[in-house]
């Protein structure tokens, strides 16, 4: 039985609360590993967070030395330069993915063939469940420089390119960033489309029948009735892929090389060659200052995007 507690708020009683964790105790049996993971990679490691004071090389033990980690990141050019690309890679890349996954939706929410647009949708997600080692290699091949790379070669046989002046573009620092963006929206875009198909379906049918009697077209219906039908949606996808702009590695990882690691270089990958090949033993602490910054850089986004929010649409989602 509910009862009220001083606030006004209803209370369950514990005799009840047990019947419930008895009679779906299968379901929190399988909720247990998630529960372990979450504990193990995302809470458990908090408790280092006292190592960015320190100097820690795994020999001798750590040596407290104030904000010096946090000094010596500062004027860090490679630190900078890891910094801004995080940002800039991460933000246009969820912009870019986000707006393509709203036009696919809208354009697949368009079909009127069911078989079709099943089938459709099945090409679209394919390529989310493809590892980004595989994608690199793939993508590798495709804008190989050789005449082996399918793009080099029907630039040259269109007559774009000169036989002998083929781009490498992953080799490239002006290639490499559109390239970035061109394969993470490839292969993320179609599993984006998911939340927002499935917000489109959730629309009733009365509105756009209002709005056809009424004399509203295809786009007025899209305007009036489609689009803010997705604007929580959207806002929502965002602040929610905001907390993970800042953890951007495997698939800038895979994709890196040293002719263009001024463009590709990004914090997580930093702090991998901070740690693996600095040439010498790493400093610990060091990553772990500049982890640290990472995490509150990506809480203070998260926090601003929640805050605009709040402003636009009057409520956000924390």
């Amino acid at each position: 039985m509910k009862k009220k507690g001083s606030a006004g708020v209803a209370v369950v009683s514990p005799k009840k609360t047990r019947k419930y964790v008895i009679k779906y105790k299968s379901f929190y049996i399988m909720f247990i590993p998630v529960i372990l993971f979450t504990l193990v990679f995302h809470y458990l490691p908090l408790f280092g967070l006292g190592y960015a004071f320190t100097e820690f090389r795994g020999i001798k033990d750590p040596e407290f030395i104030g904000l010096e980690n946090f000094t010596r990141m500062f004027s860090s050019q490679g630190f900078l330069n890891a910094f801004g690309n995080t940002l800039k890679l991460s933000i246009v890349k969820l912009i870019l993915n986000t707006g393509l996954a709203v036009i696919i939706s809208l354009m697949l929410n368009e079909i009127k063939s069911l078989k079709f647009k099943k089938t459709t949708q099945t090409i679209i997600y394919l390529p989310h469940f493809m590892s980004w080692v595989v994608t690199a290699s793939v993508f590798t091949l495709i804008l190989s420089p050789s005449q082996e790379g399918l793009v080099n070669a029907l630039l040259v046989n269109l007559g774009i390119l000169d036989k002998g002046q083929e781009i490498y573009f992953l080799g490239s620092k002006k290639w490499w960033t559109p390239m970035f963006y061109v394969i993470n929206m490839w292969k993320d875009t179609g599993w984006g489309t998911i939340i927002f198909l499935a917000t489109l379906s959730g629309i009733s049918p009365e509105l756009y029948e209002a709005a056809t009697m009424d004399g509203a077209g295809r786009w007025a219906q899209m305007r009036f009735i489609t689009m803010p039908a997705l604007a929580n949606t959207i806002i929502t996808v965002l602040i929610l892929n905001l907390a993970k702009v800042m953890n951007l590695f495997e698939s800038v990882f895979v994709l890196q090389n040293t002719a263009v690691i001024q463009q590709a270089d990004v914090l997580q990958t930093y702090i991998y060659t901070q740690t693996f090949n600095s040439g010498a033993l790493p400093n610990y602490g060091y990553t772990t200052a500049v982890g640290v910054v990472k995490s509150l850089v990506g809480c203070v986004l998260v926090l601003l995007c929640n805050y605009l929010s709040k402003k636009v649409r009057g409520r956000g989602i924390i």
